[in-house]
């Protein structure tokens, strides 16, 4: 996995989900909602996290299911002018 996680960023744990008494999972990626999976799509995805061996991993597939969300142009609280 060293390839895929270059930077490391995997490790700090980013990426949260919840899953509900219906089936839905909320993912979460530093403490604010990125996306909701229901119905196949939710049993698919708790399915591979459930199977994985690491955290390190759980966080990868929560980055590979979340997709490229972020663009590169978001500015943080701090960058404000």
């Amino acid at each position: 996995m060293g390839q895929i996680d270059k930077r490391k960023r995997l490790e700090e744990e980013i990426f949260t989900y919840r899953l509900t008494k219906n089936n839905t999972v909320f993912i979460d990626y530093k403490g604010k909602q990125v996306m909701i999976l229901k119905g196949k799509e939710a049993e698919k995805i708790m399915s591979r996290i459930n199977s994985a061996n690491s955290e390190k991993e759980v966080q990868l597939i929560l980055a590979k299911v979340t997709g490229n969300f972020k663009r590169g142009n978001e500015r943080s609280n701090s960058n404000k002018s």
